[in-house]
């Protein structure tokens, strides 16, 4: 994403995807407006990912032995 967009909510980016995957689903899609759907939703995706995984390393603690449990 730019610098200058505003980083969206996972609720937010999650409504982005089922819009795009709705607009794939046209019959009158076209090829070029297929590929650039698909590779915003792909960048999503990614960013997604990169949330999530955020949040479960957060929820995670090391204890004093230095053994991983969850928060």
């Amino acid at each position: 994403m730019a610098d200058e967009e505003k980083e969206l909510t996972l609720e937010q980016s999650f409504a982005e995807l089922d819009k795009l995957v709705e607009g794939l689903e046209k019959p009158d899609i076209s090829l070029e407006e297929s590929f650039r759907a698909y590779k915003k939703g792909m960048d999503l995706l990614k960013e997604c990912n990169r949330k999530i995984d955020t949040v479960e390393k957060k929820m995670l603690k090391i204890d004093g032995n230095g053994e991983i449990s969850e928060f």
